[in-house]
């Protein structure tokens, strides 16, 4: 029962997690919950019940079992080796679990695995001040190129904005959908981060930004942060100009880092803009408000309704206002704009106001009451936390920021920070739990602190296979340690009740015999409690690895996270194998030899007829 209900504790902290993740495994979570939860009722309910109705006449013993007396006998030599050289057997365990470090310090970082929608979105970004024209003929030689692979089934490519309000995307901003072909019709050896790796070479245009994306994970991107790309850098401030400086420097170190594949700083003064400035002492000299001059200015260049028109059931509003000669540049609005005078006649706008042709934003991005200028990277070749870190330090080392203007790191590395910190409160209170259950289970801190130490032996196989097949540390893989350090627990707990259960029977028999428990009492009772566990320990680890090692060779939608999730199980049980037939009673047999008495020759003449060695 206790086992079962710390493998449902164990899940606790996937049940605070946030977001994509959270919606991601919570059904995974709740499933895993309500299934363990059921089975350690039913473990204390209906399965002693159903054990008196079934479980009745001759029982075989395990040891006509043939499989089991083959598992025994290769079992029995091994476990007798371990405690000969107990002490030995831990510092290679020790050992194994020091070496191990290595790979871990190999893996990456990442929030979650690219998933493969059969889609590519190619969001190429051009400088400022792109024409219709221009744009259209860029686009139409994107599409081709692109077209020009095998392995495009279709190309849709659109320059600017959509004919809707929610679409803020200025003219260089292009966004191009790419239908693959199935990989059964792709050319030998060619996969998407090779396709992808060839399309951007093939696409490099002299002020174009290219990136890759995938057209579900940009929307979800772009709606969660704001940043296309996998990592986003916001330069927070209050000052346009200078943030549009400190951005370019950011771009220019970016660029620099091992890893990035392309990186570009939004331009956000581009745009030009007519400026009329009233000229207030002219103003006084003519006798005029300036409110008659913007009156005039909205006339003339904006339009005024004047009336409506009426056409049968329809009514139209007419708007009056210069024609396009008198309002095309700033020199003929100047001139031709008249400001009507209060004592009569008119004076040109010249005469009184200031008209000018200026630059400034094209558009202004504000987040949390600041403003806001985005920086979007593009990276191949290298895992997200890792990158993160070194183009933090580059920065850092390079750009000197003004007072009063911040960056902030975001993209998908904002949902990888978000997770961390979360699990980072979670786990230990978690673990805590575990400890607790623990306790109440043994009502003795000896074999709380044995199970609990023995966990990160645990996983010593789910590193070293992730680090064998090349995956990143990431949300998912976060979840398969979560739920491997669970079954770990379990089979520990179980271990040591067989051990405990033996010592019992065998400190029963030193009681009646007259004597105390001797070092020789506390082998042979590991002994039979270690065989004992051979069946149920190989059950568990052949029932697990059936069910997960499919999931290695799965493909389609979701397989990516699916084998992040499975691989730490996979190499963690082989871990957990040795560790819960070898470690376990190598450590069992230290601690409770502590202090006990050398041999005792009235043990050599103990019949193993008279323990219940069920394993014999």
């Amino acid at each position: 029962f206790f086992s079962l209900l710390i493998i449902t504790v164990s899940f606790l902290p996937i049940f605070t997690l946030e977001n994509q993740e959270g919606r991601l495994f919570g059904p995974l979570a709740f499933t895993k919950t309500f299934a363990m939860a059921a089975a350690a009722i039913l473990s204390v309910t209906l399965v002693p019940a159903l054990m008196v109705l079934f479980v009745r006449g001759r029982i075989i013993p395990e040891h006509r079992n043939p499989l089991n007396r083959l598992l025994i006998w290769l079992y029995r030599p091994l476990i007798a080796g371990v405690l000969r050289a107990r002490v030995l057997t831990i510092l290679l365990a020790l050992g194994v679990l020091a070496v191990t470090v290595w790979p871990a310090r190999q893996l990456g970082s990442e929030f979650m695995p690219d998933l493969d929608e059969g889609t590519l979105m190619y969001m190429p970004t051009t400088l400022p001040g792109l024409s219709v024209t221009k744009a259209a003929e860029l686009l139409a030689t994107q599409d081709r190129i692109i077209k020009s692979f095998p392995e495009v089934a279709s190309v849709y490519g659109k320059a600017g904005r959509a004919s809707t309000a929610t679409d803020p995307a200025p003219m260089e901003m292009f966004e191009t959908i790419i239908t693959l072909k199935p990989k059964s019709e792709w050319r030998p050896g060619v996969t998407q981060a090779s396709l992808k790796a060839e399309m951007d070479k093939a696409l490099q245009f002299p002020g174009v930004s290219n990136a890759w994306t995938q057209p579900i994970r940009a929307r979800i991107d772009m709606l969660s942060t704001g940043i296309r790309t996998p990592v986003g850098i916001k330069v927070l401030g209050t000052d346009l100009k200078e943030m549009e400086g400190v951005a370019r420097q950011v771009e220019a170190v970016v660029r620099n880092v091992p890893g990035t594949s392309s990186a570009y700083a939004e331009r956000v003064i581009g745009g030009y803009f007519l400026d009329i400035t009233p000229d207030r002492e002219a103003l006084g000299r003519y006798g005029l408000m300036v409110g008659d001059v913007q009156d005039v200015i909205a006339t003339a260049l904006g339009g005024q309704s004047v009336t409506n028109t009426v056409e049968g059931r329809e009514r139209y509003t007419v708007n009056v206002r210069y024609p396009r000669a008198f309002r095309s540049d700033p020199r003929a609005i100047a001139d031709e704009v008249q400001v009507p005078l209060p004592a009569g006649g008119t004076v040109p706008l010249r005469e009184v106001a200031k008209v000018t042709l200026t630059r400034g934003p094209t558009s202004i991005r504000t987040e949390n009451g600041q403003l806001a200028v985005y920086i979007f990277v593009d990276l191949t070749g290298r895992d997200l936390g890792g990158y993160v870190a070194d183009a933090r330090a580059a920065v850092a080392n390079e750009v000197k920021l003004p007072q009063g203007t911040t960056l902030q790191w975001s993209g998908q590395y904002e949902y990888l920070e978000r997770a961390e910190a979360r699990l980072k409160i979670v786990v230990p209170l978690t673990l805590l739990v575990v400890f607790l259950l623990l306790y109440l289970n043994f009502r003795r801190l000896t074999e709380t602190f044995i199970v609990m130490l023995s966990l990160p032996f645990a996983l010593v196989g789910g590193v070293w296979l992730m680090w064998w097949m090349g995956f990143n540390m990431s949300v998912a893989v976060a979840v398969g340690f979560i739920a491997l350090a669970g079954v770990a627990a379990e089979t520990g707990v179980i271990m040591l009740v067989y051990l405990d259960h033996a010592l019992d029977e065998v400190r029963a028999l030193c009681d009646r015999e007259g004597r105390p428990l001797a070092r020789e009492d506390l082998r042979r009772a590991i002994m039979i409690g270690a065989v004992e566990r051979v069946r149920p320990k190989m059950m568990t680890v052949t029932a697990i690895m059936a069910g997960l090692i499919p999931i290695l060779w799965s493909t389609g939608a979701g397989s990516e996270v699916m084998q992040r999730i499975a691989v730490p199980m996979i190499g963690g049980m082989v871990s957990s194998t040795v560790l819960t037939l070898v470690v376990i009673p190598a450590v069992y047999a230290l601690v409770k030899g502590w202090g006990l008495p050398g041999s005792d020759t009235a043990m050599e003449s103990v019949e193993p007829e008279k323990l219940p060695l069920a394993a014999e």
